[in-house]
């Protein structure tokens, strides 16, 4: 759910030019709470809220409920404060794994040249498909037909000339709409934009453009780089200048390497008991793992998270020998966990992510014995959950004592 500044002068019709462009950014509206939909149709035009029923943070939400404030990743709480009439759904995240594999099928028949950056949104380069299906503007109304039409929910999508316009326009197409931005317009569409709505321009970065006057990406653009450079560092006030003047060289990249796999449980209730969390850390471990080695790869860093009943979070990291055994996870993990002081009111979110991620055939070292018997024991556990499901097979440590399922990242 995106949240990013928006323009109203921004959502007007831009003219019908798509000429040179050949980027797509397809953005499925409010995905989860669309996925949740498809199965209550009662729900249709009802303000909805995806997460968990009483703790927790919302992972979705309709447009209904956002018209009262609700927004991803606000606590539950606040959420269910702000719409108090809103139907509150359990996630179910294998049905939006399921829904987003069918999305992208949908998007690859187009083009190979597609860089997924989600589970719910992807770039397109159609530059090679305008002979076959038409211009990019008449390829994107086909996209948005064909994923209604076949799965059944929203999209929302932008064209431009440039990956960043291409992301700003199918936000303002929201929600399940078109926006093109011909190419002699992009400088216009940019400059109707607050300043907030640049990538890499958060809260303190525009409260630091705010006290030299710039609020505007037109403001920006017009502002001398050497002053932009004085004010934020030489290479964000050049990133942020070359954006605001329609510059963005960045290509589609078919094959986007992940960067890490991790996964987060937020607790029904706050937990104090370290032995419980040290059971939620060997589960996390074993998932992240399992989802390592589905994809071909190895990892150099683990890390956790820690949230604490008031909200304040944590992370710790720690630099490992490349893995993808469950086993090595977790101890880096539980050694992790072990320098974090638990307060007395508990832990209400923990998570476990492995960084710095290459392909598992790229010069590994060599493993013990006992480290390739253990890996040959995981994957074996991989092959029994793909064939009886996810629950069918665990670590022993987990069948006495119940774990609470987490959400992945």
């Amino acid at each position: 759910m995106s949240r990013g500044e928006r323009s109203a002068e921004a959502r007007r019709d831009w003219g019908t030019d798509d000429a040179g462009c050949s980027i797509l950014h397809v953005d499925m509206d409010a995905f989860f709470a669309a996925v949740e939909l498809l199965d209550r149709p009662d729900l249709l035009g009802r303000p909805v809220i995806v997460g968990g029923e009483q703790r927790g943070v919302v992972l979705s939400a309709t447009y209904e409920a956002r018209e009262f404030g609700v927004h991803s990743a606000m606590p539950m709480s606040r959420a269910r404060a702000l719409c108090p009439q809103a139907v509150v759904l359990a996630p179910h995240h294998d049905s939006y794994t399921r829904v987003s594999r069918h999305v992208m099928e949908i998007l690859a028949d187009v083009t190979p040249v597609m860089e997924k950056v989600s589970i719910d949104e992807a770039f397109l380069d159609v530059s090679g498909a305008v002979r076959r299906l038409g211009p990019p503007a008449a390829i994107a109304r086909q996209l948005r037909e064909r994923i209604r039409t076949e799965v059944g929910i929203p999209a929302s999508v932008g064209v431009a000339a440039t990956k960043f316009v291409a992301k700003l326009a199918s936000s303002h197409a929201k929600p399940d709409g078109l926006l093109l931005v011909p190419r002699a317009q992009t400088v216009h569409f940019l400059h109707a934009l607050p300043v907030g709505a640049l990538w890499g321009v958060g809260d303190k970065t525009r409260e630091r453009l705010h006290r030299y006057g710039i609020d505007t990406v037109a403001t920006l653009a017009a502002t001398p780089v050497r002053t932009l450079h004085r004010i934020l560092g030489v290479a964000a006030g050049q990133r942020l200048h070359d954006l605001a003047s329609g510059r963005d060289p960045r290509s589609v990249e078919p094959e986007r390497v992940e960067k890490s796999v991790g996964t987060e449980t937020t607790f029904s209730a706050d937990v104090t008991d370290r032995a419980t969390l040290e059971a939620v850390l060997l589960d996390q471990s074993h998932r992240v793992a399992a989802r390592l080695r589905a994809a071909g790869l190895v990892g150099r860093t683990v890390a956790i998270k820690v949230r604490f009943a008031d909200f304040r979070t944590i992370t710790r990291s720690r630099a490992t020998p490349a893995t993808d055994v469950g086993h090595d996870v977790l101890g880096v993990a539980r050694s992790l966990l072990a320098e974090v002081a638990v307060p007395a009111d508990g832990v209400r979110l923990l998570g476990v992510r492995v960084e710095q991620l290459a392909p598992a055939d790229g010069g590994v070292q060599l493993r013990l014995d006992e480290d390739d018997q253990r890996r040959d024991a995981e994957a074996a556990m991989d092959s029994i959950r793909r064939r009886f499901g996810a629950a069918a097979l665990g670590p022993a440590a987990l069948l006495r004592r119940g774990t609470e399922q987490p959400g992945e990242g």
